[in-house]
């Protein structure tokens, strides 16, 4: 099973993913810019703060090709996106837990502090739920893409059925004119056509 075989192009649940990484990656590319504009040192460790997080040279330039990393994903939308953002956003959630036990040590390179660690693991849960939206659960619909790949048999029995079940009243067969059904079934006008 392929990932960019799942999601039909132009399905409800592309607008979120796309959404989702595009807005992430404009935060974090804002982030990231604002850093350069202070002209940090790359790797200094004295406590720049911007926005209210510490941050260094090489903190702006991770921030900033991640940002468009996203802001990528979100133009080309899909299972890109999607599978973009629950990469990026686990590497958040990673990173948030990495940096909480090097904090005040000498291999906190990234200068991360406590609201570092923090918005690490909030945005690491907003892309990551951006990612997963309509993809993981155990109550999909049957009408979502993932659920009908994932139960290829269930899927061709619920659409069989749906196309046997009778038409509902006052509604024609496919090709069928209104005026041919109006007559009887000897061709002779019915009883609407003698007025």
């Amino acid at each position: 099973m392929k990932l960019q075989d799942e999601l039909p192009v132009h399905h409800q649940l592309g607008a979120v993913y796309r959404w989702g990484a595009a807005f992430c990656g404009v935060v974090l590319l804002v982030f990231g810019v604002l850093g350069f504009a202070d002209a940090l040192s790359p790797f200094d460790t004295a406590g720049q703060s911007i926005a209210g997080m510490s941050t260094n040279g090489a903190l702006s330039l991770i921030s900033v090709l991640v940002g468009l990393a996203l802001i990528t994903g979100g133009v080309i939308g899909g299972n890109v996106a999607s599978t973009l953002n629950m990469t990026v956003g686990t590497l958040f959630l990673l990173s948030g837990f990495v940096h909480i036990f090097i904090l005040d040590r000498p291999a906190n390179l990234l200068d991360f502090g406590m609201t570092n660690v923090v918005f690490s693991f909030v945005m690491g849960l907003v892309i990551l739920t951006f990612g997963m939206y309509g993809r993981v659960s155990s109550k999909l619909p049957h009408d979502n893409p993932y659920w009908q790949r994932r139960h290829p048999r269930e899927a061709a029995e619920e659409s069989l059925a749906r196309r046997r079940q009778p038409a509902p009243a006052g509604t024609l067969p496919a090709g069928t004119r209104r005026t041919a059904a109006l007559r009887g079934p000897t061709g002779s006008p019915g009883p609407r056509d003698s007025r």
